[in-house]
């Protein structure tokens, strides 16, 4: 990913909870020489000082076949705001866009046993909907079975993390707050989000 020196975003705590907090992303990886994409809700888990990111697909879908040979991208990315020249101290500018996103790199090791999809699966409930537990644990075993037949679990190990926060450090302070202000008062929940993000970057009280 192309990251000017002063949008670099190095946390990797920061990073992590990131991930974390916008976790459905997107998986490409290459097959005979085109990039393939699935979006997924990931797993992000940090073990013994690494980092793993966890998900499946349906069986049915061919580009699991091609993850244990070749480095997949996970890409996290989820607010972003269109940023106005009207914010600017001259008429000599253009609009464009402010955004944060990851970029995770590593090989997928297949999930292949009853067990492994069992906890993966169990897991992936208790992230997104722990309520919904009890009615799973409730439902009759070979519904399961058939269920966890029907996907192929994964897990990466990531080898490369690249994450970029293109959020207006190269204007001015004045202008930087003229677009806080802008996205704050804003109905849309993605730029008012940025506006946080901003303010966060700037040392302000979030």
């Amino acid at each position: 990913m192309y990251i000017p020196s002063f949008n670099n975003f190095s946390d990797r705590n920061e990073i992590v909870a990131f991930m974390h907090r916008y976790s459905f992303g997107t998986m490409v990886t290459t097959v005979e020489g085109l990039p393939v994409a699935t979006h997924l809700p990931f797993l992000v888990i940090e073990e013994d000082g690494k980092l793993f990111i966890r998900s499946h697909f349906a069986k049915a879908n061919p580009q699991w076949k091609a993850i244990p040979e070749n480095t997949s991208l996970v890409i996290f990315s989820e607010p972003h705001a269109y940023i106005s020249p009207a914010n600017y101290e001259t008429k000599k500018n253009v609009p464009t866009w402010n955004y944060i996103a990851v970029h995770a790199y590593g090989k997928a090791l297949l999930l292949e046993s009853f067990e492994l999809k069992a906890a993966l699966l169990k897991h992936t409930i208790k992230t997104f909907e722990s309520g919904y537990l009890q009615q799973w644990d409730s439902l009759p075993d070979d519904y399961k079975l058939k269920m966890m037949n029907g996907i192929v679990a994964f897990e990466i190990e990531v080898n490369d993390l690249q994450a970029k926060k293109k959020l207006s450090q190269n204007r001015t302070e004045t202008e930087q707050q003229n677009i806080i202000h802008s996205l704050e008062n804003s109905s849309d929940t993605n730029e008012k989000e940025i506006a946080v993000y901003m303010k966060e970057l700037k040392g302000d009280i979030r």
